[in-house]
C-alpha cells in the first residue's frame, strides 16, 4: 500500500504553502477557516498524478479501530491519489499534514482547490475531496466518511 512521504513533502510545504481556485503548484497545504482541518498535497512527476493527505485535529468520526503495530495510531487522517479510493492513514510516524497548519492558508468556505485530478471544497459543514475516479473523503468533527 502506497503510503503518502508526510514528513519529506511538510518540508517543502513550510516554504512552499499555496492555495486558491486555480490549480495546485507542485507541492503546498491549505486548512479550513476553522483550522481544525489542514491537508498537504504534492503533484507527482507524471502529469496526472497528485496526492493529498488531510487531518482533522479532532480524530475521524466514528474513530477507526486501532490496528497499528509498528506506529503510532493516529486516527485523524485519510489520503487520497488523483485516481483510486481513499485511505484512513491508521498509522504514523510523524505528524503529518498538522506540522503545517501555522502556515498554511485558509481555504474559505465555499471555495475549491483543485489540482491534477483532486478537487478539495470547504464547507461549513467540512471538507470533501474528490478524485477524477469518482473517489474521495469526507471529513467534519461530527463525522467522516470514504466514498
Amino acid at each position: 500500500m502506497y503510503r503518502f512521504p508526510f514528513v519529506a513533502l511538510a518540508l517543502v510545504l513550510v516554504a512552499s504553502a499555496a492555495v486558491g481556485t486555480a490549480h495546485a503548484s507542485r507541492f503546498g497545504s491549505f486548512k479550513t477557516p476553522s483550522g481544525h482541518i489542514v491537508c498537504g498535497y504534492g503533484a507527482g512527476s507524471s502529469a496526472g498524478d497528485t496526492s493529498i493527505g488531510c487531518g482533522i485535529e479532532s480524530g475521524l468520526r466514528p474513530m477507526p479501530r486501532n490496528t497499528c503495530h509498528d506506529l503510532d495510531y493516529s486516527g485523524k487522517r485519510m489520503s487520497l491519489h488523483s485516481t483510486g479510493t481513499a485511505v484512513v492513514d491508521l498509522c504514523a510516524g510523524d505528524p503529518g499534514p498538522f506540522l503545517l497548519v501555522d502556515k498554511a492558508p485558509v481555504l474559505g468556505y465555499g471555495s475549491s482547490w483543485r489540482g491534477r485530478g483532486v478537487t478539495c471544497t470547504s464547507r461549513r459543514t467540512g471538507l470533501t475531496c474528490r478524485n477524477r475516479s469518482g473517489h474521495g473523503f469526507f471529513m467534519s468533527r461530527v463525522r467522516s466518511y470514504r466514498f
